[in-house]
């Protein structure tokens, strides 16, 4: 058992206690950052004349070595070791010799683990950022092909009024967009280095803090070691920032999942992103829609069990913090799975115009448009309510649309009626003469187009 603790003990840790107590089963994802870390930290000490330039070429040498053969495979991370920091020690050790033993000379697990999470957490940051993006490339394709593809907007699950599939997708692409900016703020909150803070309260060694930040891509150095050890902030946020995401993509996925149904018949999925019945060999299933959805309740998880963890902790450092990993590694892996599958999915589905269009038409999305013409023509608004809603008693009774009625049996409402009312009520002229900032009309959505394109070349990957 590799263990960087033994000389106050005089006997073996038990077994099942080694087990239990030791991480290495899930830490090992940390070793590219472990190295990393410890490379800069090494630098430093010889900057600062802690370690000799000889000391700290061999030890150069024998974590580049390390790293390398890890990832080729050539050597294997196992279980005979604590942690992966024991692993990095101890192989460099046995490689270079006892100037190995000097890699730890001026911090302590403490910070080296901080260190290696912060680092983990901040690449994982980019990489989320990277899918959403390409995520709102597809929104923005779909939103210029769609301007003129009409469809109901509901509330309360009902048909309200008539939008455009651009629209409805572009409130998807405002909560995309809000996310990467959570994800921004979080990077710049999180990007400033522990390492350093040793165990809680620094090091009697010369280090430089700062020249370390520096080599590890850090805007400085944490200002308090016992924070420097002890905060996690910066995971419980990230968990918040996916939870939000998944939320999102939780709430796209039951729409298409309504939209792919028989009753709906909105969108197709393609086959590439669907599956069959074993026993109905009809059915045509959007199952990563209801995967996304379904997933999305483990990520929240993961974030109330950080938070739980977190809660009555008292400073500085304390071995619960070790539950920091696994949950945060799943949540990463699961939503950086999610949006890819889901970008595919929806990159790839067709959407039946004319059916969309025919629903909005039956579902008397354009009502509230016949209570405005008789407005327009000097009807109190009250009365104008009443009016429509007459007519659509009407028309739910004879299975007809408002397009449908004819201009007599308009004015057996309303005398005020008159042959225009076809096109004051036409899908067209209902979605287009809302032209206020953010509404469906085609001038408005045209601007927001625009202010997308820029959005996605201003901070394109």
């Amino acid at each position: 058992m590799a263990q960087l603790w033994g000389g106050r003990f005089t006997k073996a840790t038990d077994q099942m206690v080694y087990d239990f107590n030791a991480s290495i089963s899930f830490d090992k994802r940390l070793y590219r950052q472990d190295i990393e870390g410890s490379l800069a930290h090494v630098k430093m000490l010889a900057r600062q004349g802690v370690l000799t330039g000889e000391e700290r070429d061999a030890i150069i040498g024998g974590l580049e070595g390390i790293l390398a053969d890890v990832e080729s495979g050539a050597l294997a991370i196992t279980s005979e070791y604590e942690d992966i920091h024991s692993f990095v020690e101890a192989n460099l050790t046995e490689r270079i010799g006892d100037a190995g033993k000097k890699l730890h000379t001026g911090r302590s697990r403490n910070d080296q683990v901080a260190l290696d999470m912060r680092m983990y957490v901040r690449d994982a940051v980019k990489e989320t950022d990277r899918h959403l993006y390409q995520l709102l490339k597809v929104l923005q394709r779909i939103m210029e092909e769609n301007l003129d593809t009409y469809m109901p907007g509901f509330t309360h699950l009902q048909k309200a009024q008539p939008v455009t599939l651009a629209h409805h997708v572009g409130a998807y692409f405002e909560m995309f967009r809000r996310d990467r900016s959570r994800l921004s703020d979080i990077y710049k909150r999180m990007n400033y280095c522990p390492l350093g803070a040793g165990a809680l309260a620094g090091t009697t060694y010369p280090l430089d803090r700062d020249f370390t930040a520096q080599l590890l891509g850090f805007d400085g150095a944490t200002r308090n070691s016992m924070d420097s050890v002890s905060d996690r902030d910066y995971v419980i946020e990230y968990l918040s920032a996916l939870s939000t995401i998944m939320m999102h993509l939780s709430r796209f996925s039951e729409e298409i999942i309504l939209w792919n149904s028989n009753e709906y018949r909105f969108v197709e999925l393609d086959d590439a992103y669907s599956t069959g019945s074993s026993i109905m060999p009809q059915k045509k299933n959007p199952d990563i829609a209801e995967l996304v959805r379904g997933k999305t309740g483990r990520v929240y998880a993961s974030l109330m069990g950080m938070l739980t963890t977190m809660k009555g902790l008292p400073l500085a450092y304390n071995k619960d913090m070790q539950e920091d990993k696994e949950g945060t590694f799943d949540a990463i892996d699961t939503v950086n799975s999610c949006l890819p599958l889901f970008t595919g999915m929806l990159d790839t589905v067709k959407f039946h115009k004319d059916v969309m269009e025919a629903s909005a038409k039956n579902g008397f999305t354009n009502a509230t448009d016949v209570a405005d013409y008789l407005v327009n023509h000097g009807v109190p608004f009250r009365d104008a309510h009443g009016i429509s809603g007459r007519l659509v008693l009407r028309c739910i009774a004879e299975n007809k649309a408002l397009d449908d009625l004819t201009l007599e049996e308009f004015r057996e409402e309303s005398s005020v009626f008159e042959a225009d009312i076809y096109d004051a009520i036409s899908m067209k002229t209902c979605v287009e003469k809302r032209l206020t900032k953010g509404a469906p009309g085609e001038a408005a959505m045209r601007e927001v187009l625009e202010l997308n394109r820029s959005y996605l070349e201003e901070s394109k990957w």
